[in-house]
């Protein structure tokens, strides 16, 4: 059978794939494990702005009072907030209700530990094991052991405090569009960015439930690059539904994405003297350049698979302090323990100001390699890694890209396909390099 938990927690189409009553039996099988060492556990739930939030939300809290836990309803809260509140407030668990950047149709359910991190995969799996437990109820609270529900305020303007207080220098005479997806920042991130001094112009700032990332967001950024021009803006922002991630524009319209602003964001910290050994955390996925630009600065990279939980995993084994992912997940874990859209928007910002520059002038210090993603569909890729044809044919290429370039070959973890990408100089080679591994791929695995 399947895993439960994914990547980011329990994803689906809400009420048909992600049911009432999976988020009630995930709510029960959380407040069981969490409440293992405390009666009562308390835990804090925060949603995103799709319509079937709220009646997940519900059942999600009907669970964890049904297991005699407490579930604390903080409302429409971005990711970031929830992780920080969690340990803030002193909570045993904190649930996230979100599909990030998928449409409005699909939904999902993620947890975080009483320290604000996200689950390892041994506790999902822990709670997967309940979940598929049928519940005696027999044996459950009754009584004055059942829990409550309680209706939270105040804590979005606690998490304002914190992320205002990472800030190095005032916003004032920056005109900032940001694109708040109709997400769960709609409210927070105008009103932080205008607490340090930036003149915000809000957009897709009106979330109405089906709105959510339709054409706005940080996956599709056309609208903010044309506003931010049509304003005359220095720079536009935009965060995801559950905005953990952050992509920038510039003031004419070209978009920066998550490397680009991590190194930005590195080269500052290094000037600062506050990058630890130096060292940005990033995945395999990174653009080469950045990992040039870095070397020439003097400061290091290390790569690690695709996905936020691996970059935090190396950065808490190290003590790093900055990481993150080429699509926007970055963390400053100085300030926090999850990828966190607005805080990264508020210290590029500052990076700005500080540096007296425009975005394009900062970009400006990381040369871009193409790169070229080729999706090979097959009948099986289990232990494609073992074929010795497509091992001599990545090792051949990879010799002739040398330090100039890379290539990166991985099974899809949803569908049955290869993903090939290449990454150097010259985009009409990297096209005949992928096509030529895909050949080879196609042949080993038919």
């Amino acid at each position: 059978m399947a895993r439960l938990f994914g990547t980011d927690g329990v994803r689906g189409v809400a009420n048909a794939e992600l049911t009432p009553e999976l988020a009630f039996k995930l709510g029960f099988a959380a407040a069981t494990y969490f409440g293992r060492e405390v009666v009562g556990p308390k835990i804090i739930i925060g949603r995103d702005t799709r319509r079937s939030g709220q009646m997940l939300e519900a059942a999600l809290a009907a669970g964890i009072c049904a297991a005699g836990g407490n579930a604390h309803l903080l409302g429409v809260m971005p990711t970031p907030a929830i992780s920080y509140l969690t340990s803030e407030i002193k909570a045993n668990a904190g649930v996230v209700i979100s599909a990030s950047h998928n449409p409005f149709e699909d939904n999902g359910i993620k947890f975080f530990s009483q320290t604000g991190h996200k689950l390892p995969d041994s506790v999902e799996d822990e709670i997967e094991a309940i979940v598929k437990t049928p519940i005696d109820y027999t044996k459950t609270p009754t009584g004055s052991r059942v829990g409550k529900i309680v209706y939270e305020s105040g804590l979005a303007e606690k998490y304002i405090k914190h992320i205002v207080s990472t800030a190095y220098c005032k916003l004032d005479g920056l005109k900032v569009v940001m694109d708040c997806s109709n997400g769960a920042n709609s409210e927070i991130a105008p009103v932080i960015l205008r607490s340090l001094g930036a003149e915000v112009v809000a957009i897709f700032n009106e979330p109405n439930g089906i709105n959510i990332n339709n054409g706005c967001g940080s996956t599709h950024l056309e609208a903010l690059q044309a506003k931010v021009v049509e304003e005359g803006a220095h720079v536009g922002i935009a965060n995801d539904g559950d905005a953990d991630r952050c992509l920038a524009v510039d003031e004419n319209g070209e978009v920066m994405d998550g490397d680009q602003i991590m190194l930005v964001c590195a080269l500052e910290l290094m000037k600062r003297g506050k990058l630890k050994d130096n060292m940005l955390v990033t995945t395999v996925m990174s653009n080469i350049g950045l990992h040039m630009a870095m070397k020439e600065a003097g400061g290091k990279t290390c790569k690690t698979g695709v996905g936020d939980r691996y970059v935090l995993e190396e950065m808490l084994k190290h003590n790093y302090n900055l990481g993150g992912e080429q699509s926007g997940h970055i963390i400053f874990s100085e300030f926090a323990k999850t990828g966190d859209g607005i805080l990264t928007a508020v210290q590029l910002l500052c990076t700005m100001v500080r540096n007296n520059k425009s975005l394009s002038e900062l970009a400006g210090v990381m040369t871009k390699y193409p790169q070229v993603l080729v999706n090979v569909r097959v009948k099986n890729k289990n232990g494609w890694e073992e074929k010795e044809a497509i091992k001599d044919v990545i090792k051949k290429y990879q010799e002739e890209l040398g330090e100039q370039g890379q290539i990166l070959v991985r099974a899809s973890g949803t569908e049955p396909l290869i993903r090939i990408m290449a990454e150097g100089p010259q985009q009409d080679r990297l096209e005949q390099i992928c096509n030529s591994i895909a050949e080879v791929v196609t042949q080993a695995l038919a």
